[in-house]
């Protein structure tokens, strides 16, 4: 590919108008926060903010970049959307994130992540503004066989619950109006990235692990885990990030080579269990207890999926900034801080410096 992209120099940004679809979730406040900080114009689509997802009023993001309200799956209003806001460079997140939610609402998954996405395609079709578009999926996009080894690329997509299937039609999708309409488009190129298991602070999202071990440190409640003993590959919410950004800014200098799938997964060293995590936050926090409950008669859930992060290692000079330990104390310590008593803004603004300081 030639020469790779200076990893973590996104002075691309500045002065650029963003558009972040998701911008109210969990992975988009941040991403966000992270774009004000290299002097971005952020634009934010979303639905408001649900009662589980407080990160971006803690964080006010609606008085920091112009936000609209707004549903993925209403064609109409993201193409007014997107007129309206003229960005030049897209970041899709927006999508109904959660495994076992989707189980009991898979039209509305499949709705949200598929019939979404086309939406949010079809618009930058017709949208000349548009230069760059960093398409998120998800690493559940992946037809998971359970093997130890991690996914690639160019790997088979498939989904065994609602969620991961929306995820893989969801690339399907891309993929084809990558073929038909963006291939040959002059001054735009797109790319799809893949991450999954990331942690931070600021996500109170239901079944969830770290969620739930906060809510329960909290509340002096036990931290109940029904599958101690599978594993993840966690990493902190900053480490995809900083690889989809990469993928923007090679977008924007070199399309050719970067435009296609992008996978963002941890080093094997990451790949813990559930209950050394759950572990970790009590550590952290200073108070908390464990009960293991009995998992018959719950949903299937992947217990091993893991992602081959070679290729943007190889050709953006992406990695891995924070190990396991690293990434776990500091998710524990936003939610410690914050709850102590300390500015949302202020903490995630450090957690990010530090992060930009690691990876320097």
């Amino acid at each position: 590919m030639g020469e790779v992209v200076k990893f973590m120099d996104y002075s691309i940004f500045k002065g650029r108008r963003v558009l972040v679809t998701g911008s109210t979730g969990f992975k988009g406040s941040w991403l966000c926060t992270w774009l004000l900080q290299l002097g971005a114009d952020v634009s934010g689509f979303a639905l408001p903010p649900a009662s589980d997802a407080p990160l971006f009023d803690q964080l006010r993001l609606r008085d920091r970049i112009d936000q609209h309200d707004g549903d993925i799956r209403d064609a109409a209003t993201v193409r007014t959307m997107l007129a309206a806001t003229k960005p030049e460079i897209v970041f899709h997140l927006a999508a109904q994130p959660l495994v076992r939610y989707s189980y009991d609402e898979p039209k509305l998954t499949f709705d949200t992540n598929v019939s979404g996405a086309v939406n949010l395609l079809d618009a930058i079709r017709e949208n000349d503004s548009v230069k760059a578009l960093v398409f998120v999926t998800s690493d559940k996009a992946y037809r998971n066989k359970e093997w130890i080894w991690g996914y690639r690329e160019n790997d088979e997509l498939g989904g065994h619950d609602p969620y991961s299937a929306s995820k893989a039609a969801a690339e399907i999708v891309f993929a084809g109006y990558q073929d038909s309409y963006f291939m040959n488009r002059p001054g735009f190129a797109a790319a799809s990235v893949r991450a999954g298991n990331v942690i931070g602070g600021g996500d109170m999202s239901m079944d969830r692990i770290v969620p739930d071990c906060i809510r329960s440190c909290i509340n002096g409640d036990e931290i109940v885990l029904r599958n101690p003993h599978s594993t993840r590959p966690w990493q902190h919410v900053l480490e995809p990030l900083s690889g989809y950004m990469a993928v923007a800014a090679g977008l924007q200098d070199r399309p050719e080579q970067t435009r296609g799938a992008w996978n963002f997964g941890p080093d094997a060293e990451n790949v813990r269990t559930v209950e050394e995590l759950a572990k970790t936050a009590i550590s952290v926090w200073g108070a908390g207890s464990l009960r293991v409950e009995g998992n018959a008669g719950q949903p299937h859930e992947a217990n091993l999926l893991m992602l081959n992060s070679d290729k943007a290692k190889t050709e953006l000079g992406w990695r891995v900034h924070w190990d396991f330990t690293q990434a776990a104390t500091n998710t524990v310590s936003w939610y410690k801080q914050v709850h102590d008593g300390e500015d949302p803004i202020a903490v995630t603004e450090a957690q990010l410096n530090a992060f930009v300081g690691d990876a320097k």
